[in-house]
């Protein structure tokens, strides 16, 4: 994992975030959407699994950039 984290770069992680992490901007973000299903119990259809992990995976990416280069500075 440290080749990966090491291989994009901070602007890459961050277009990624705002883009595929944030997309639709309106009327509110898909993955805020799905969070709320998740919350309420409601999150059952396949296709909401996939779109909740599609728009997290840039989050997460970046949670694990953070803490891999807080541990690891350069």
């Amino acid at each position: 994992m440290k080749k990966v984290f090491d291989a994009v770069s901070w602007p890459v992680v961050l277009l990624l975030v705002l883009g595929l992490g944030l997309a639709p901007f309106w009327p509110e973000p898909h993955l805020w959407q799905k969070l709320k299903l998740l919350v309420a119990g409601d999150l059952v259809r396949p296709l909401d699994v996939f779109d909740l992990a599609l728009h997290a995976a840039p989050w997460l990416f970046l949670a694990g950039k953070l803490i891999y280069s807080a541990r690891n500075p350069a």
